[in-house]
């Protein structure tokens, strides 16, 4: 359902833009997306990780000159950004000539890069869309509970559609050790691929905790701003969310460091060595892989006029997700593994700090209810649908 959805909303952009990206970490399904967007009309696609395709580019005004009527798909281009340039060019002289929108579809892993180097160039002319992993509402979920599998494996497509967990959890192992041999080394970073495998792995085992800088600077035996170094990387790959805490007038002591997650359950799973759902009951990191799960779950379906933090202060109040839907106009979220919550004086104390509209706790069960502090208890199904009604 995501993905037709998806697949319409950039074929609609296209019509309304000259090019359009999608960015989003390799193994996301772009590419199988892009295919998809271009069925039923002449295309051509070209990845830039190829050679071949790649020589053709040397000259791209005169061999894209050859397929003006085509909708041009160019994969992997953060790997030549002086193609920029010219598509700039090319985009304007179809203009001053006056043809349509739809000309380039530009796929992505590495959005800072990418997007600087086409905001710079394409300023007007480019839409940007991420495209994430697969989402609960788009998968049927097999029996014996809810999104335990996708929450288990991950959303990357290969890693949920595994034959089994065994094979799904290989899948993701080969996908970190490719990804740090190959995949950053090619964007530039001259970083040992142990040194960053080791830093991925804790991060995994700091899921959703207050980013420690100093600590992960000693651990790896470096220096703090190198750990943010990594870390603006990490982030830039889409593999890893910075989650900035709310930071607005209130006569508090607001905690200032943002949390850290993974953002694909699977890949924590898998840099912690979890290899299916039995050892993840009975591994400490239990609950922050499900807080991080939902958390992902709900930014990746927030309306883009809504804007995702978490609420900590000195005393002890804490909101895992606060949602901004406008000024002094908050949702807050608190998330619980246990199909049984409960929840801490502190949540109640941050909410009124916040004078937060709604209250919300999103469990592992399947049903929905009130306690007694006017908190409604309920699934990620149901907040899902809380959020489409606010949305309109």
């Amino acid at each position: 359902m995501y993905r037709r959805e998806l697949t319409q909303k950039i074929i609609k952009k296209l019509c309304q833009n000259p090019a359009v990206a999608i960015l989003g970490p390799c193994q996301i399904g772009k590419t199988t997306l892009a295919h998809e967007i271009a069925e039923g009309q002449a295309s051509i696609y070209l990845d830039l990780e190829n050679p071949e395709d790649f020589q053709k580019l040397k000259n791209p005004a005169h061999y894209l000159e050859l397929h003006t009527d085509k909708l041009v798909i160019l994969d992997e281009v953060q790997r030549y950004p002086d193609l920029f340039m010219s598509l700039r060019g090319i985009i304007d002289a179809r203009r001053r000539e006056g043809h349509g929108n739809g000309r380039f579809l530009i796929l992505g892993s590495a959005t800072n890069e990418l997007l600087k180097q086409s905001s710079e160039s394409l300023a007007g002319r480019i839409h940007y869309s991420e495209l994430t992993g697969l989402n609960p509402f788009e998968i049927e979920e097999p029996a014996g509970g809810p999104l335990r599998k996708l929450w288990m494996r991950g959303g990357f497509p290969n890693s949920y559609t595994a034959e089994d967990d065994a094979a799904s959890h290989n899948w993701r192992q080969n996908f970190i050790r490719t990804y740090l041999e190959r995949d950053i080394p090619q964007l530039g970073p001259r970083i040992s691929a142990a040194t960053l495998m080791r830093f991925w792995t804790m991060l995994a085992h700091t899921q959703g905790e207050l980013l420690n800088a100093s600590r992960l600077a000693s651990s790896l035996g470096v220096e703090g701003v190198t750990v943010h170094r990594y870390l603006d990387l990490m982030v830039d790959l889409l593999l890893v969310r910075r989650l900035e805490p709310w930071h607005g007038n209130i006569k508090k002591r607001l905690t200032k460091s943002p949390r850290t997650y993974v953002r694909d359950s699977g890949l924590v799973h898998a840099l912690l060595q979890i290899p299916n759902y039995e050892a993840l009951l009975g591994h400490p990191i239990l609950g922050k892989s499900w807080e991080g799960f939902i958390i992902e779950t709900i930014i990746n379906a927030l309306p883009s006029s809504a804007h995702p933090f978490f609420y900590r202060t000195s005393a002890g109040a804490e909101i895992d997700l606060v949602i901004e839907f406008g000024p002094d106009e908050y949702w807050a979220v608190e998330i619980k593994a246990s199909c049984t919550p409960s929840l801490k004086k502190g949540f109640h104390t941050a909410c009124e700090d916040l004078k937060v509209k709604q209250k919300f706790v999103v469990y592992p069960g399947e049903d929905k209810f009130p306690d007694n502090h006017n908190t409604s208890i309920l699934s990620l199904a149901h907040f899902i649908e809380e959020l489409k009604k606010k949305a309109g």
